[in-house]
């Protein structure tokens, strides 16, 4: 009779709960903050629009700019003018961005006891035959208002020379009219 009381326990996310909700959510827009390697810290916000979009936009007090066109991701300095460009997938954000990343090949959902973030799925990709490229742990929290019932929350990018980057997001909102023209 206890049992029955017991509510039972709610199995942690697998990598075809990620996938859905990835897949489900086809735009995104949110507030950001970045953490480099050496601690400095930028803000601003991000659009998301799959495939392969997206856009972190650092305000006017940044000479950067980040833009994926769906092809290449671009880096922009405005301070020195130069833009400096890697194909799409030959990045770690390209696993959030391509609706056929293989993410079985790619990516395991990490144990609950290894996830950095208590009560957040942690999920790591990188490609094997590619580890250059370097590596994401991206996290998603549950989430009945964000679609697929996970919402992305940030991610700790791994680049090829071993530097982290940390990302967050905040005030999210999905699948809600984003313009192309940002992506360009």
């Amino acid at each position: 009779a206890v049992a029955a009381l017991v509510a039972p326990a709610q199995a942690a996310p697998d990598l075809a709960a990620v996938e859905r909700a990835l897949a489900a959510t086809t735009t995104m827009t949110a507030d950001f903050r970045q953490t480099a390697d050496n601690g400095t810290v930028a803000t601003g916000t991000m659009s998301l629009k799959r495939p392969g979009k997206i856009r972190f936009d650092y305000g006017a007090s940044s000479p950067y700019l980040v833009v994926a066109d769906g092809r290449r991701l671009s880096f922009v300095d405005y301070k020195v003018a130069q833009v400096s460009e890697w194909p799409l997938r030959s990045t770690p954000l390209g696993v959030l961005l391509d609706p056929k990343a293989d993410l079985s090949r790619l990516a395991r959902v990490l144990p609950e006891s290894q996830s950095p973030l208590p009560g957040q799925v942690a999920v790591e990709a990188e490609d094997p035959k590619r580890p250059d490229f370097g590596r994401i742990l991206f996290f998603l929290k549950p989430d009945s208002q964000a679609p697929g019932g996970l919402a992305l929350t940030g991610w700790r990018v791994t680049d090829a020379q071993n530097r982290l980057t940390v990302g967050e997001l905040s005030n999210s909102r999905y699948n809600q009219p984003v313009r192309d023209s940002l992506f360009a």
